[in-house]
């Protein structure tokens, strides 16, 4: 048992999304969800090598990412991109762990703080957790300009040492709390590693 007397901030948990608390990757099932398969497919096709070569580590994750986003979003009005993300929360419950959630509800139900930490894109992320307003989002998020999408990103991607840095900047204290994170991934890594327990693919 971790003595909470010794870290006045308490206890934080620190959870990743995609594929942690998913099944599987979120953009890529909101892209099929927001665009229809016909288009997702072309959209594949169109950006596989770029992809290709993100998974070997020879292009950056944030620009093949950005680029994809960008080519299917730049341009929406904001309002719709909005509702699109809720619609996919509710109509896609089944993408989440069970395993997960319980563990997020038990965080909870216990007093503990906890947050969501993602590369993936705050809307769509945060009407999944719409029930638990406790629960605080930190996400990649993304420009609007004039109720638009411009299909380019307000922040960093949030990912590999973009998490850390994203968890300091709400709580910068950081000897004042016991942090417990939960990952699956090498984006994940950094996350892990700054955290006093950290677990990798727990709720599989």
């Amino acid at each position: 048992m971790t003595d909470t007397t010794k870290y006045p901030l308490g206890k934080i948990y620190a959870f990743d999304f995609d594929g942690t608390l998913t099944y599987r990757d979120s953009l890529l099932e909101f892209i099929r969800f927001a665009k229809g398969t016909k288009e997702f497919a072309l959209c594949f096709l169109r950006f596989s090598p770029l992809l290709v070569l993100m998974k070997m580590g020879l292009y950056p994750n944030w620009k093949a990412k950005q680029k994809v986003f960008s080519y299917c979003f730049k341009g929406m009005p904001t309002a719709d991109f909005n509702a699109t993300c809720a619609r996919f929360a509710k109509e896609r419950p089944h993408l989440l762990r069970p395993k997960g959630i319980k563990k997020l509800r038990e965080v909870l139900a216990e007093g503990g703080k906890a947050i969501i930490i993602s590369a993936s894109i705050n809307n769509w992320v945060e009407p999944f957790f719409a029930g638990m307003p406790e629960v605080f989002v930190v996400g990649t998020m993304i420009e609007e300009r004039d109720g638009a999408l411009t299909g380019r990103f307000l922040t960093k991607n949030c990912y590999g040492k973009e998490k850390v840095t994203r968890l300091l900047q709400l709580y910068p204290e950081r000897t004042q709390y016991w942090l417990t994170a939960y990952g699956d991934s090498r984006g994940d890594t950094e996350l892990l590693d700054f955290a006093n327990e950290g677990y990798y693919k727990p709720f599989r």
